[in-house]
């Protein structure tokens, strides 16, 4: 039996970090419902490894039923479509309609092109399971093609973005190609190549000079071709131009450049700023006291007027927060701003290699990488995901193999 509801009608449209973190903290406070389009939650975080064949595709995804399991929460899979506000209604594209007194956006955010030509046609993202999975189909087709020939061609695998993104993705494909691919065809592995591409001067630009240089030495040890203040121009389907007219060739191009607020926020007619839907401090949606936003959709910025990072620690205490705040304004309290209470950064670039940076404490190494191991193993949902990327985990570690080389993007 699910615990008894209660309180105001609250629908979440969105079931990421940010949502789902809401409708279990809401639980005994309100009646819930948690839409999203998907019946699972994906741990974006992990995604890479699926990529880059590190980890099985369904230990990064947990089925939301589950993860409500004996809450009280009611789900409903579909698309938000339209919010008729003289009626406290939002329409889904299943045409079931959703009465509500809040009404929480936490729908996430989707990759940004920056207007560059051809990356919508000639890249792929990383913010699915699907596109995670056609990514490690690609790559792995085209090294059996590579292994099929005899003359000296190259196949080259491009990483834009050098955010912590691209950083781990990047790393992660020189570890599959030096260790793998290697062993499975030693010749055909030797004519692979991983660029990673920045537009900016330096990789990881929110950390500190010396990690950001360490991680560009730990790359390059690992045979990455790293390429700063490289601004792309255009994207082809094997080739990248360049913004001062040259070119580097790239037959399979993953843009991890940066993000944006999801679409569906313009198609529901909010207020936006910047691909962002426009908020208080309080997180409530600018002329709209009864809708709310958080996690990556939420345009608030910090005391330093910049947006704040879309990454899952802002999208978990909001999740946090949202809760307390809705049970204020039941309550007639006063509402609070957001504060975000930033606990730190990581990226890993390979076996024991990874920095940390939490305020005024950097290192990198083995005890960064076993620090970003135990965090995401903590944060990741489920525990039959929790065992078998641990088995995932031990088994690349200790055979330098990766088990889960698929390719299963097709019949």
């Amino acid at each position: 039996m699910g615990k008894e509801s209660a309180g105001p009608r609250v629908v979440i449209l969105g079931a990421g970090f940010g949502g789902l973190t809401a409708a279990k903290k809401l639980v005994g406070l309100a009646r819930v419902t948690l839409v999203d389009r998907h019946n699972f939650q994906t741990f974006l975080p992990l995604l890479y490894q699926v990529s880059t064949a590190g980890l099985a595709a369904d230990h990064v995804a947990h089925p939301i039923r589950g993860a409500l399991r004996k809450t009280g929460v009611t789900f409903r899979m579909g698309s938000p479509i339209s919010i008729d506000h003289a009626n406290k209604t939002v329409e889904l594209d299943s045409g079931e309609v959703l009465e509500f007194d809040h009404l929480v956006i936490a729908l996430g955010s989707a990759t940004a092109d920056f207007g560059v030509p051809g990356v919508r046609e000639n890249s792929l993202g990383m913010k699915s399971v699907h596109e995670a999975i056609t990514i490690r189909a690609d790559v792995m087709r085209r090294f059996e093609d590579l292994c099929s020939r005899d003359d000296e061609s190259i196949f080259t695998i491009s990483v834009v973005g050098g955010g912590p993104t691209g950083v781990e993705m990047a790393g992660a494909f020189a570890e599959l190609v030096r260790g793998p691919l290697t062993n499975d065809e030693s010749n055909a592995a030797a004519r692979v190549h991983v660029n990673i591409v920045e537009a900016g001067p330096r990789l990881l630009p929110s950390f500190s000079d010396r990690l950001s240089e360490r991680t560009k030495r730990d790359l390059e040890k690992l045979g990455v071709i790293v390429k700063l203040n490289t601004s792309v121009a255009e994207v082809q389907s094997t080739l990248i131009r360049l913004k001062d007219g040259t070119s580097i060739p790239s037959d399979i191009t993953i843009w991890a450049a940066g993000v944006q607020g999801e679409p569906t926020a313009g198609i529901l007619n909010l207020p936006l700023i910047k691909s962002r839907i426009d908020v208080e401090p309080t997180l409530q949606v600018k002329d709209y006291p009864y809708i709310w936003a958080i996690g990556d959709i939420a345009g608030i910025r910090s005391s330093d007027e910049q947006f704040l990072p879309m990454v899952a620690p802002v999208a978990l205490q909001q999740g946090r927060f949202i809760a307390q705040q809705l049970d204020r304004a039941q309550k007639g309290s006063p509402l609070l701003p957001f504060k975000y209470r930033d606990k730190g950064s990581m990226a890993t670039i390979g076996r024991h290699k990874a920095v940390v940076e939490v305020k005024n404490l950097k290192f990198a190494g083995i005890p960064a990488w076993y620090a970003w191991l135990f965090l995401h193993l903590f944060y990741l949902l489920g525990g039959r995901n929790k065992i078998g990327t641990m088995a995932d985990w031990t088994w690349n570690y200790l055979t330098f193999d990766r088990g889960n080389r698929h390719i299963m993007d097709s019949v």
